[in-house]
């Protein structure tokens, strides 16, 4: 009984504060292509309150679920603060190479990294997972912004439209749910890890976004441009009202 009523006040001064918290457990789920059935991890990311905290198992359909990155214009994407210049595109990979740890990137000068990320259409998005380097290496904080291109870390000191807590993830098995009505009608997203659990710099092995797409409508005014020729008969009419005025 002393536990429902705890939670219950804990709750309870949460709406009362008027203060909505940013950090939140993710969705857990191990993958495993051989589970089909559904789990619930209680302690494992779950509410305060003993809830399982919407965990869920991450089954061989998550990789499809996972599939924006090739919807991401690879070839305009930028990262800012990476040491190899182009590295932080790899991160950005199937999601059965989530786990390949040969491509990564790492921050340079300090621990903070700034992703923009264009799409060659409109996403919603609904997830997103960050595997990340071990030991202090991880992000522990992920700061995310829409449609706003050519972000700079000045630009990301603005508030975005969204932003938690990440937890050490070096299997890929947490999903952090995010606000699809502030997701929707994305065709620009910038990612800002501004902190790690210690580590001097941050390495990020992989980020997979899940959410729909729809293909950019091209829109535009096709201008003709023409020039009418020359009729002989208006040519000949002419002549001849010219000659009936010089009889007259």
């Amino acid at each position: 009984a002393f536990g429902v009523l705890l939670c219950s006040l804990v709750d309870r001064s949460r709406v009362d504060s008027g203060v909505v918290s940013t950090s939140y457990a993710p969705r857990v789920g191990v993958y495993d292509t051989a589970m089909s059935h559904h789990h619930h991890h209680h302690g494992d990311g779950g509410d305060p309150c003993g809830g399982h905290g919407g965990a869920s198992t991450q089954g061989p359909e998550t990789g499809l679920q996972y599939s924006l990155y090739s919807k991401i214009d690879l070839d305009n994407v930028q990262c800012l603060n990476e040491v190899k210049e182009g590295s932080g595109k790899l991160v950005f990979k199937p999601w059965e190479q989530r786990l390949d740890r040969e491509k990564y990137v790492d921050s340079d000068a300090d621990e903070e990294l700034l992703f923009n990320i264009p799409f060659t259409g409109n996403v919603k998005l609904k997830s997103i997972l960050v595997v990340g380097g071990d030991a202090g290496m991880h992000p522990s904080k992920i700061r995310m912004f829409k449609n706003r291109p050519q972000m700079t870390f000045d630009d990301a000191r603005a508030t975005p439209e969204q932003e938690f807590e990440l937890q050490p993830d070096a299997s890929g098995n947490l999903e952090y749910p995010v606000r699809a009505v502030k997701f929707s009608s994305v065709h620009h997203l910038s990612l800002h890890f501004p902190s790690n659990f210690g580590s001097e710099t941050t390495r990020v092995y992989y980020i997979g976004l899940h959410g729909e797409y729809t293909e950019a409508q091209r829109q535009g005014v096709v201008l003709c441009s023409y020039e009418s020729a020359a009729n002989p008969a208006d040519h000949k009419v002419q002549q001849q009202q010219r000659a009936n005025m010089m009889i007259q």
